[in-house]
């Protein structure tokens, strides 16, 4: 078979890691940072990005050297991995889900249709039909409908940026903003913003498990078992996609906002997703409305789908792995419907969730950047257990990491290390409050 029919064959898999990452990072995130700060941080995000790839990349080219999963691998470089891994995955999933699906529901409130309806009671309903489309249609479902999503969220916000471009009513400020921004973003006080900015750029480092544990579906589903550079072609054009649909976040929210990113999140989440719609419709016209609305809420609930499933999926493997009876590659109707328990048992656990912070009045900001956070100061650990995984005698030589990405890989475990230091003595010790 030539290679650009095995590519055909072998995307997916990155595609969906591309529609778990845009999502709060960037539709939320990288807006609020262009309205707050302008063109300044531009550099932090794609270094975040490239400090992250190394770590991200390691479940793809594992899987495509070994034939077993990251997980797998996990279980046979250190008995404690495994374990660790489980841990943070139980506690983070939940939260994180719910989490996405709030802000999915909260978007729902801008379509006429369902403005009427409350925000929590549309993120219940979001997380019902997400259930059903996986557990119905499965990862076939999952597949078609988040490249589907992402082909269009990317679409929509360059349509939206070119739209404000050709419009021409930019703030001259802008222009001073990458280097000189009105508020700057260097200070430990900003911290409380910059880590969830990164914690989620482009996505947590532990969903390194999640493209190798869909390349099993994968390969069953297009009939075809990838090679090293074809599945890396399609993690990397998931990757190019994230990066590029962040600046492009980035840029919509410091073209229409720039000077207003203070208050963008205050309030309740249906007060951000209004002053988010509200913003675009005033710098680029009424009619924009019907752009901006369908590329948001792709964003978000293409996480909400591709979340739903991978963290009942990377469970139940682990489960399986832990007790010995299988590998967690959905070979047996056991194992699929072990994973279908987790994801029921998933769904409920995040209505829990949802109906809690309904009663206990917590905004989109709480919700959200809470779980930003823990992922991002959990994001040492695990880039640790992939750097340490792929870089085993579990790999065949030829496609461990090379000097670049070792390098490469040295630099982002110290930079997030760093920050999350920081963080700590800024939110715990309140070093660098203002």
């Amino acid at each position: 078979m030539n290679l650009s029919k095995g590519i055909q064959k072998s995307l997916g898999p990155g595609i969906l890691l591309a529609g778990a990452a845009i999502g709060g990072s960037h539709l939320m995130s990288s807006t609020t940072a262009g309205a707050r700060f302008g063109f300044s941080l531009v550099g932090l995000i794609l270094l975040t990005n490239l400090f992250k790839y190394p770590f991200l990349l390691v479940g793809t080219r594992f899987t495509a050297s070994t034939g077993k999963s990251l997980l797998e691998g996990f279980k046979e470089r250190n008995s404690y991995y495994l374990p660790l891994f489980l841990i943070v995955t139980l506690i983070t999933g939940t939260f994180t889900i719910a989490a996405v699906s709030f802000v999915s529901g909260v978007l729902l409130t801008n379509i006429p249709l369902f403005s009427s309806f409350p925000a929590m009671d549309l993120s219940i309903g979001i997380l019902g039909v997400s259930g059903m489309i996986l557990v119905v249609g499965k990862y076939k479902a999952l597949d078609r409908i988040s490249k589907f999503l992402v082909a269009l969220l990317t679409f929509l916000t360059l349509f939206a940026v070119g739209s404000l471009f050709l419009k021409g009513s930019i703030n001259e400020s802008l222009f001073t903003s990458w280097l000189a921004p009105e508020i700057s973003p260097w200070k430990l006080s900003n911290l409380i913003f910059l880590i969830p900015l990164m914690g989620w750029m482009p996505c947590p480092v532990e969903l390194c498990v999640w493209p190798s544990l869909w390349m099993f579906s994968r390969a069953k589903d297009s009939k075809y078992v990838p090679n090293v550079r074809e599945a890396e072609f399609d993690f990397n054009l998931g990757y190019i996609i994230t990066v590029i649909t962040a600046i492009l976040f980035l840029t919509l929210g410091a073209i229409t906002m720039y000077g207003t990113g203070d208050g963008m999140l205050s309030g309740s989440g249906v007060s951000f997703a209004q002053k988010l719609i509200s913003l675009y419709t005033k710098s680029i016209g009424e009619w924009s409305k019907w752009i901006i609305i369908p590329a948001s809420f792709a964003a978000m609930f293409s996480t909400t789908i591709t979340c739903l499933d991978a963290y009942p999926r990377s469970i139940s493997a682990i489960q399986g792995l832990m007790k010995g009876t299988d590998f967690g590659h959905m070979d047996s109707t056991a194992e699929q419907n072990r994973f279908q328990n987790w994801m029921i048992l998933h769904i409920f656990a995040s209505f829990l969730a949802l109906l809690i912070a309904r009663s206990g009045g917590i905004g989109v900001k709480d919700f959200v950047f809470t779980a930003m956070s823990g992922s991002f100061l959990a994001a040492p650990l695990f880039a640790w257990m992939a750097m340490d995984t792929i870089n085993s005698n579990i790999v065949p030589v030829q496609n461990r990491y090379g000097s670049f990405l070792k390098t490469l890989s040295w630099i982002g475990l110290f930079f997030l290390i760093i920050f999350s230091f920081l963080f700590i003595a800024n939110s715990f010790f309140g070093i660098g409050l203002d």
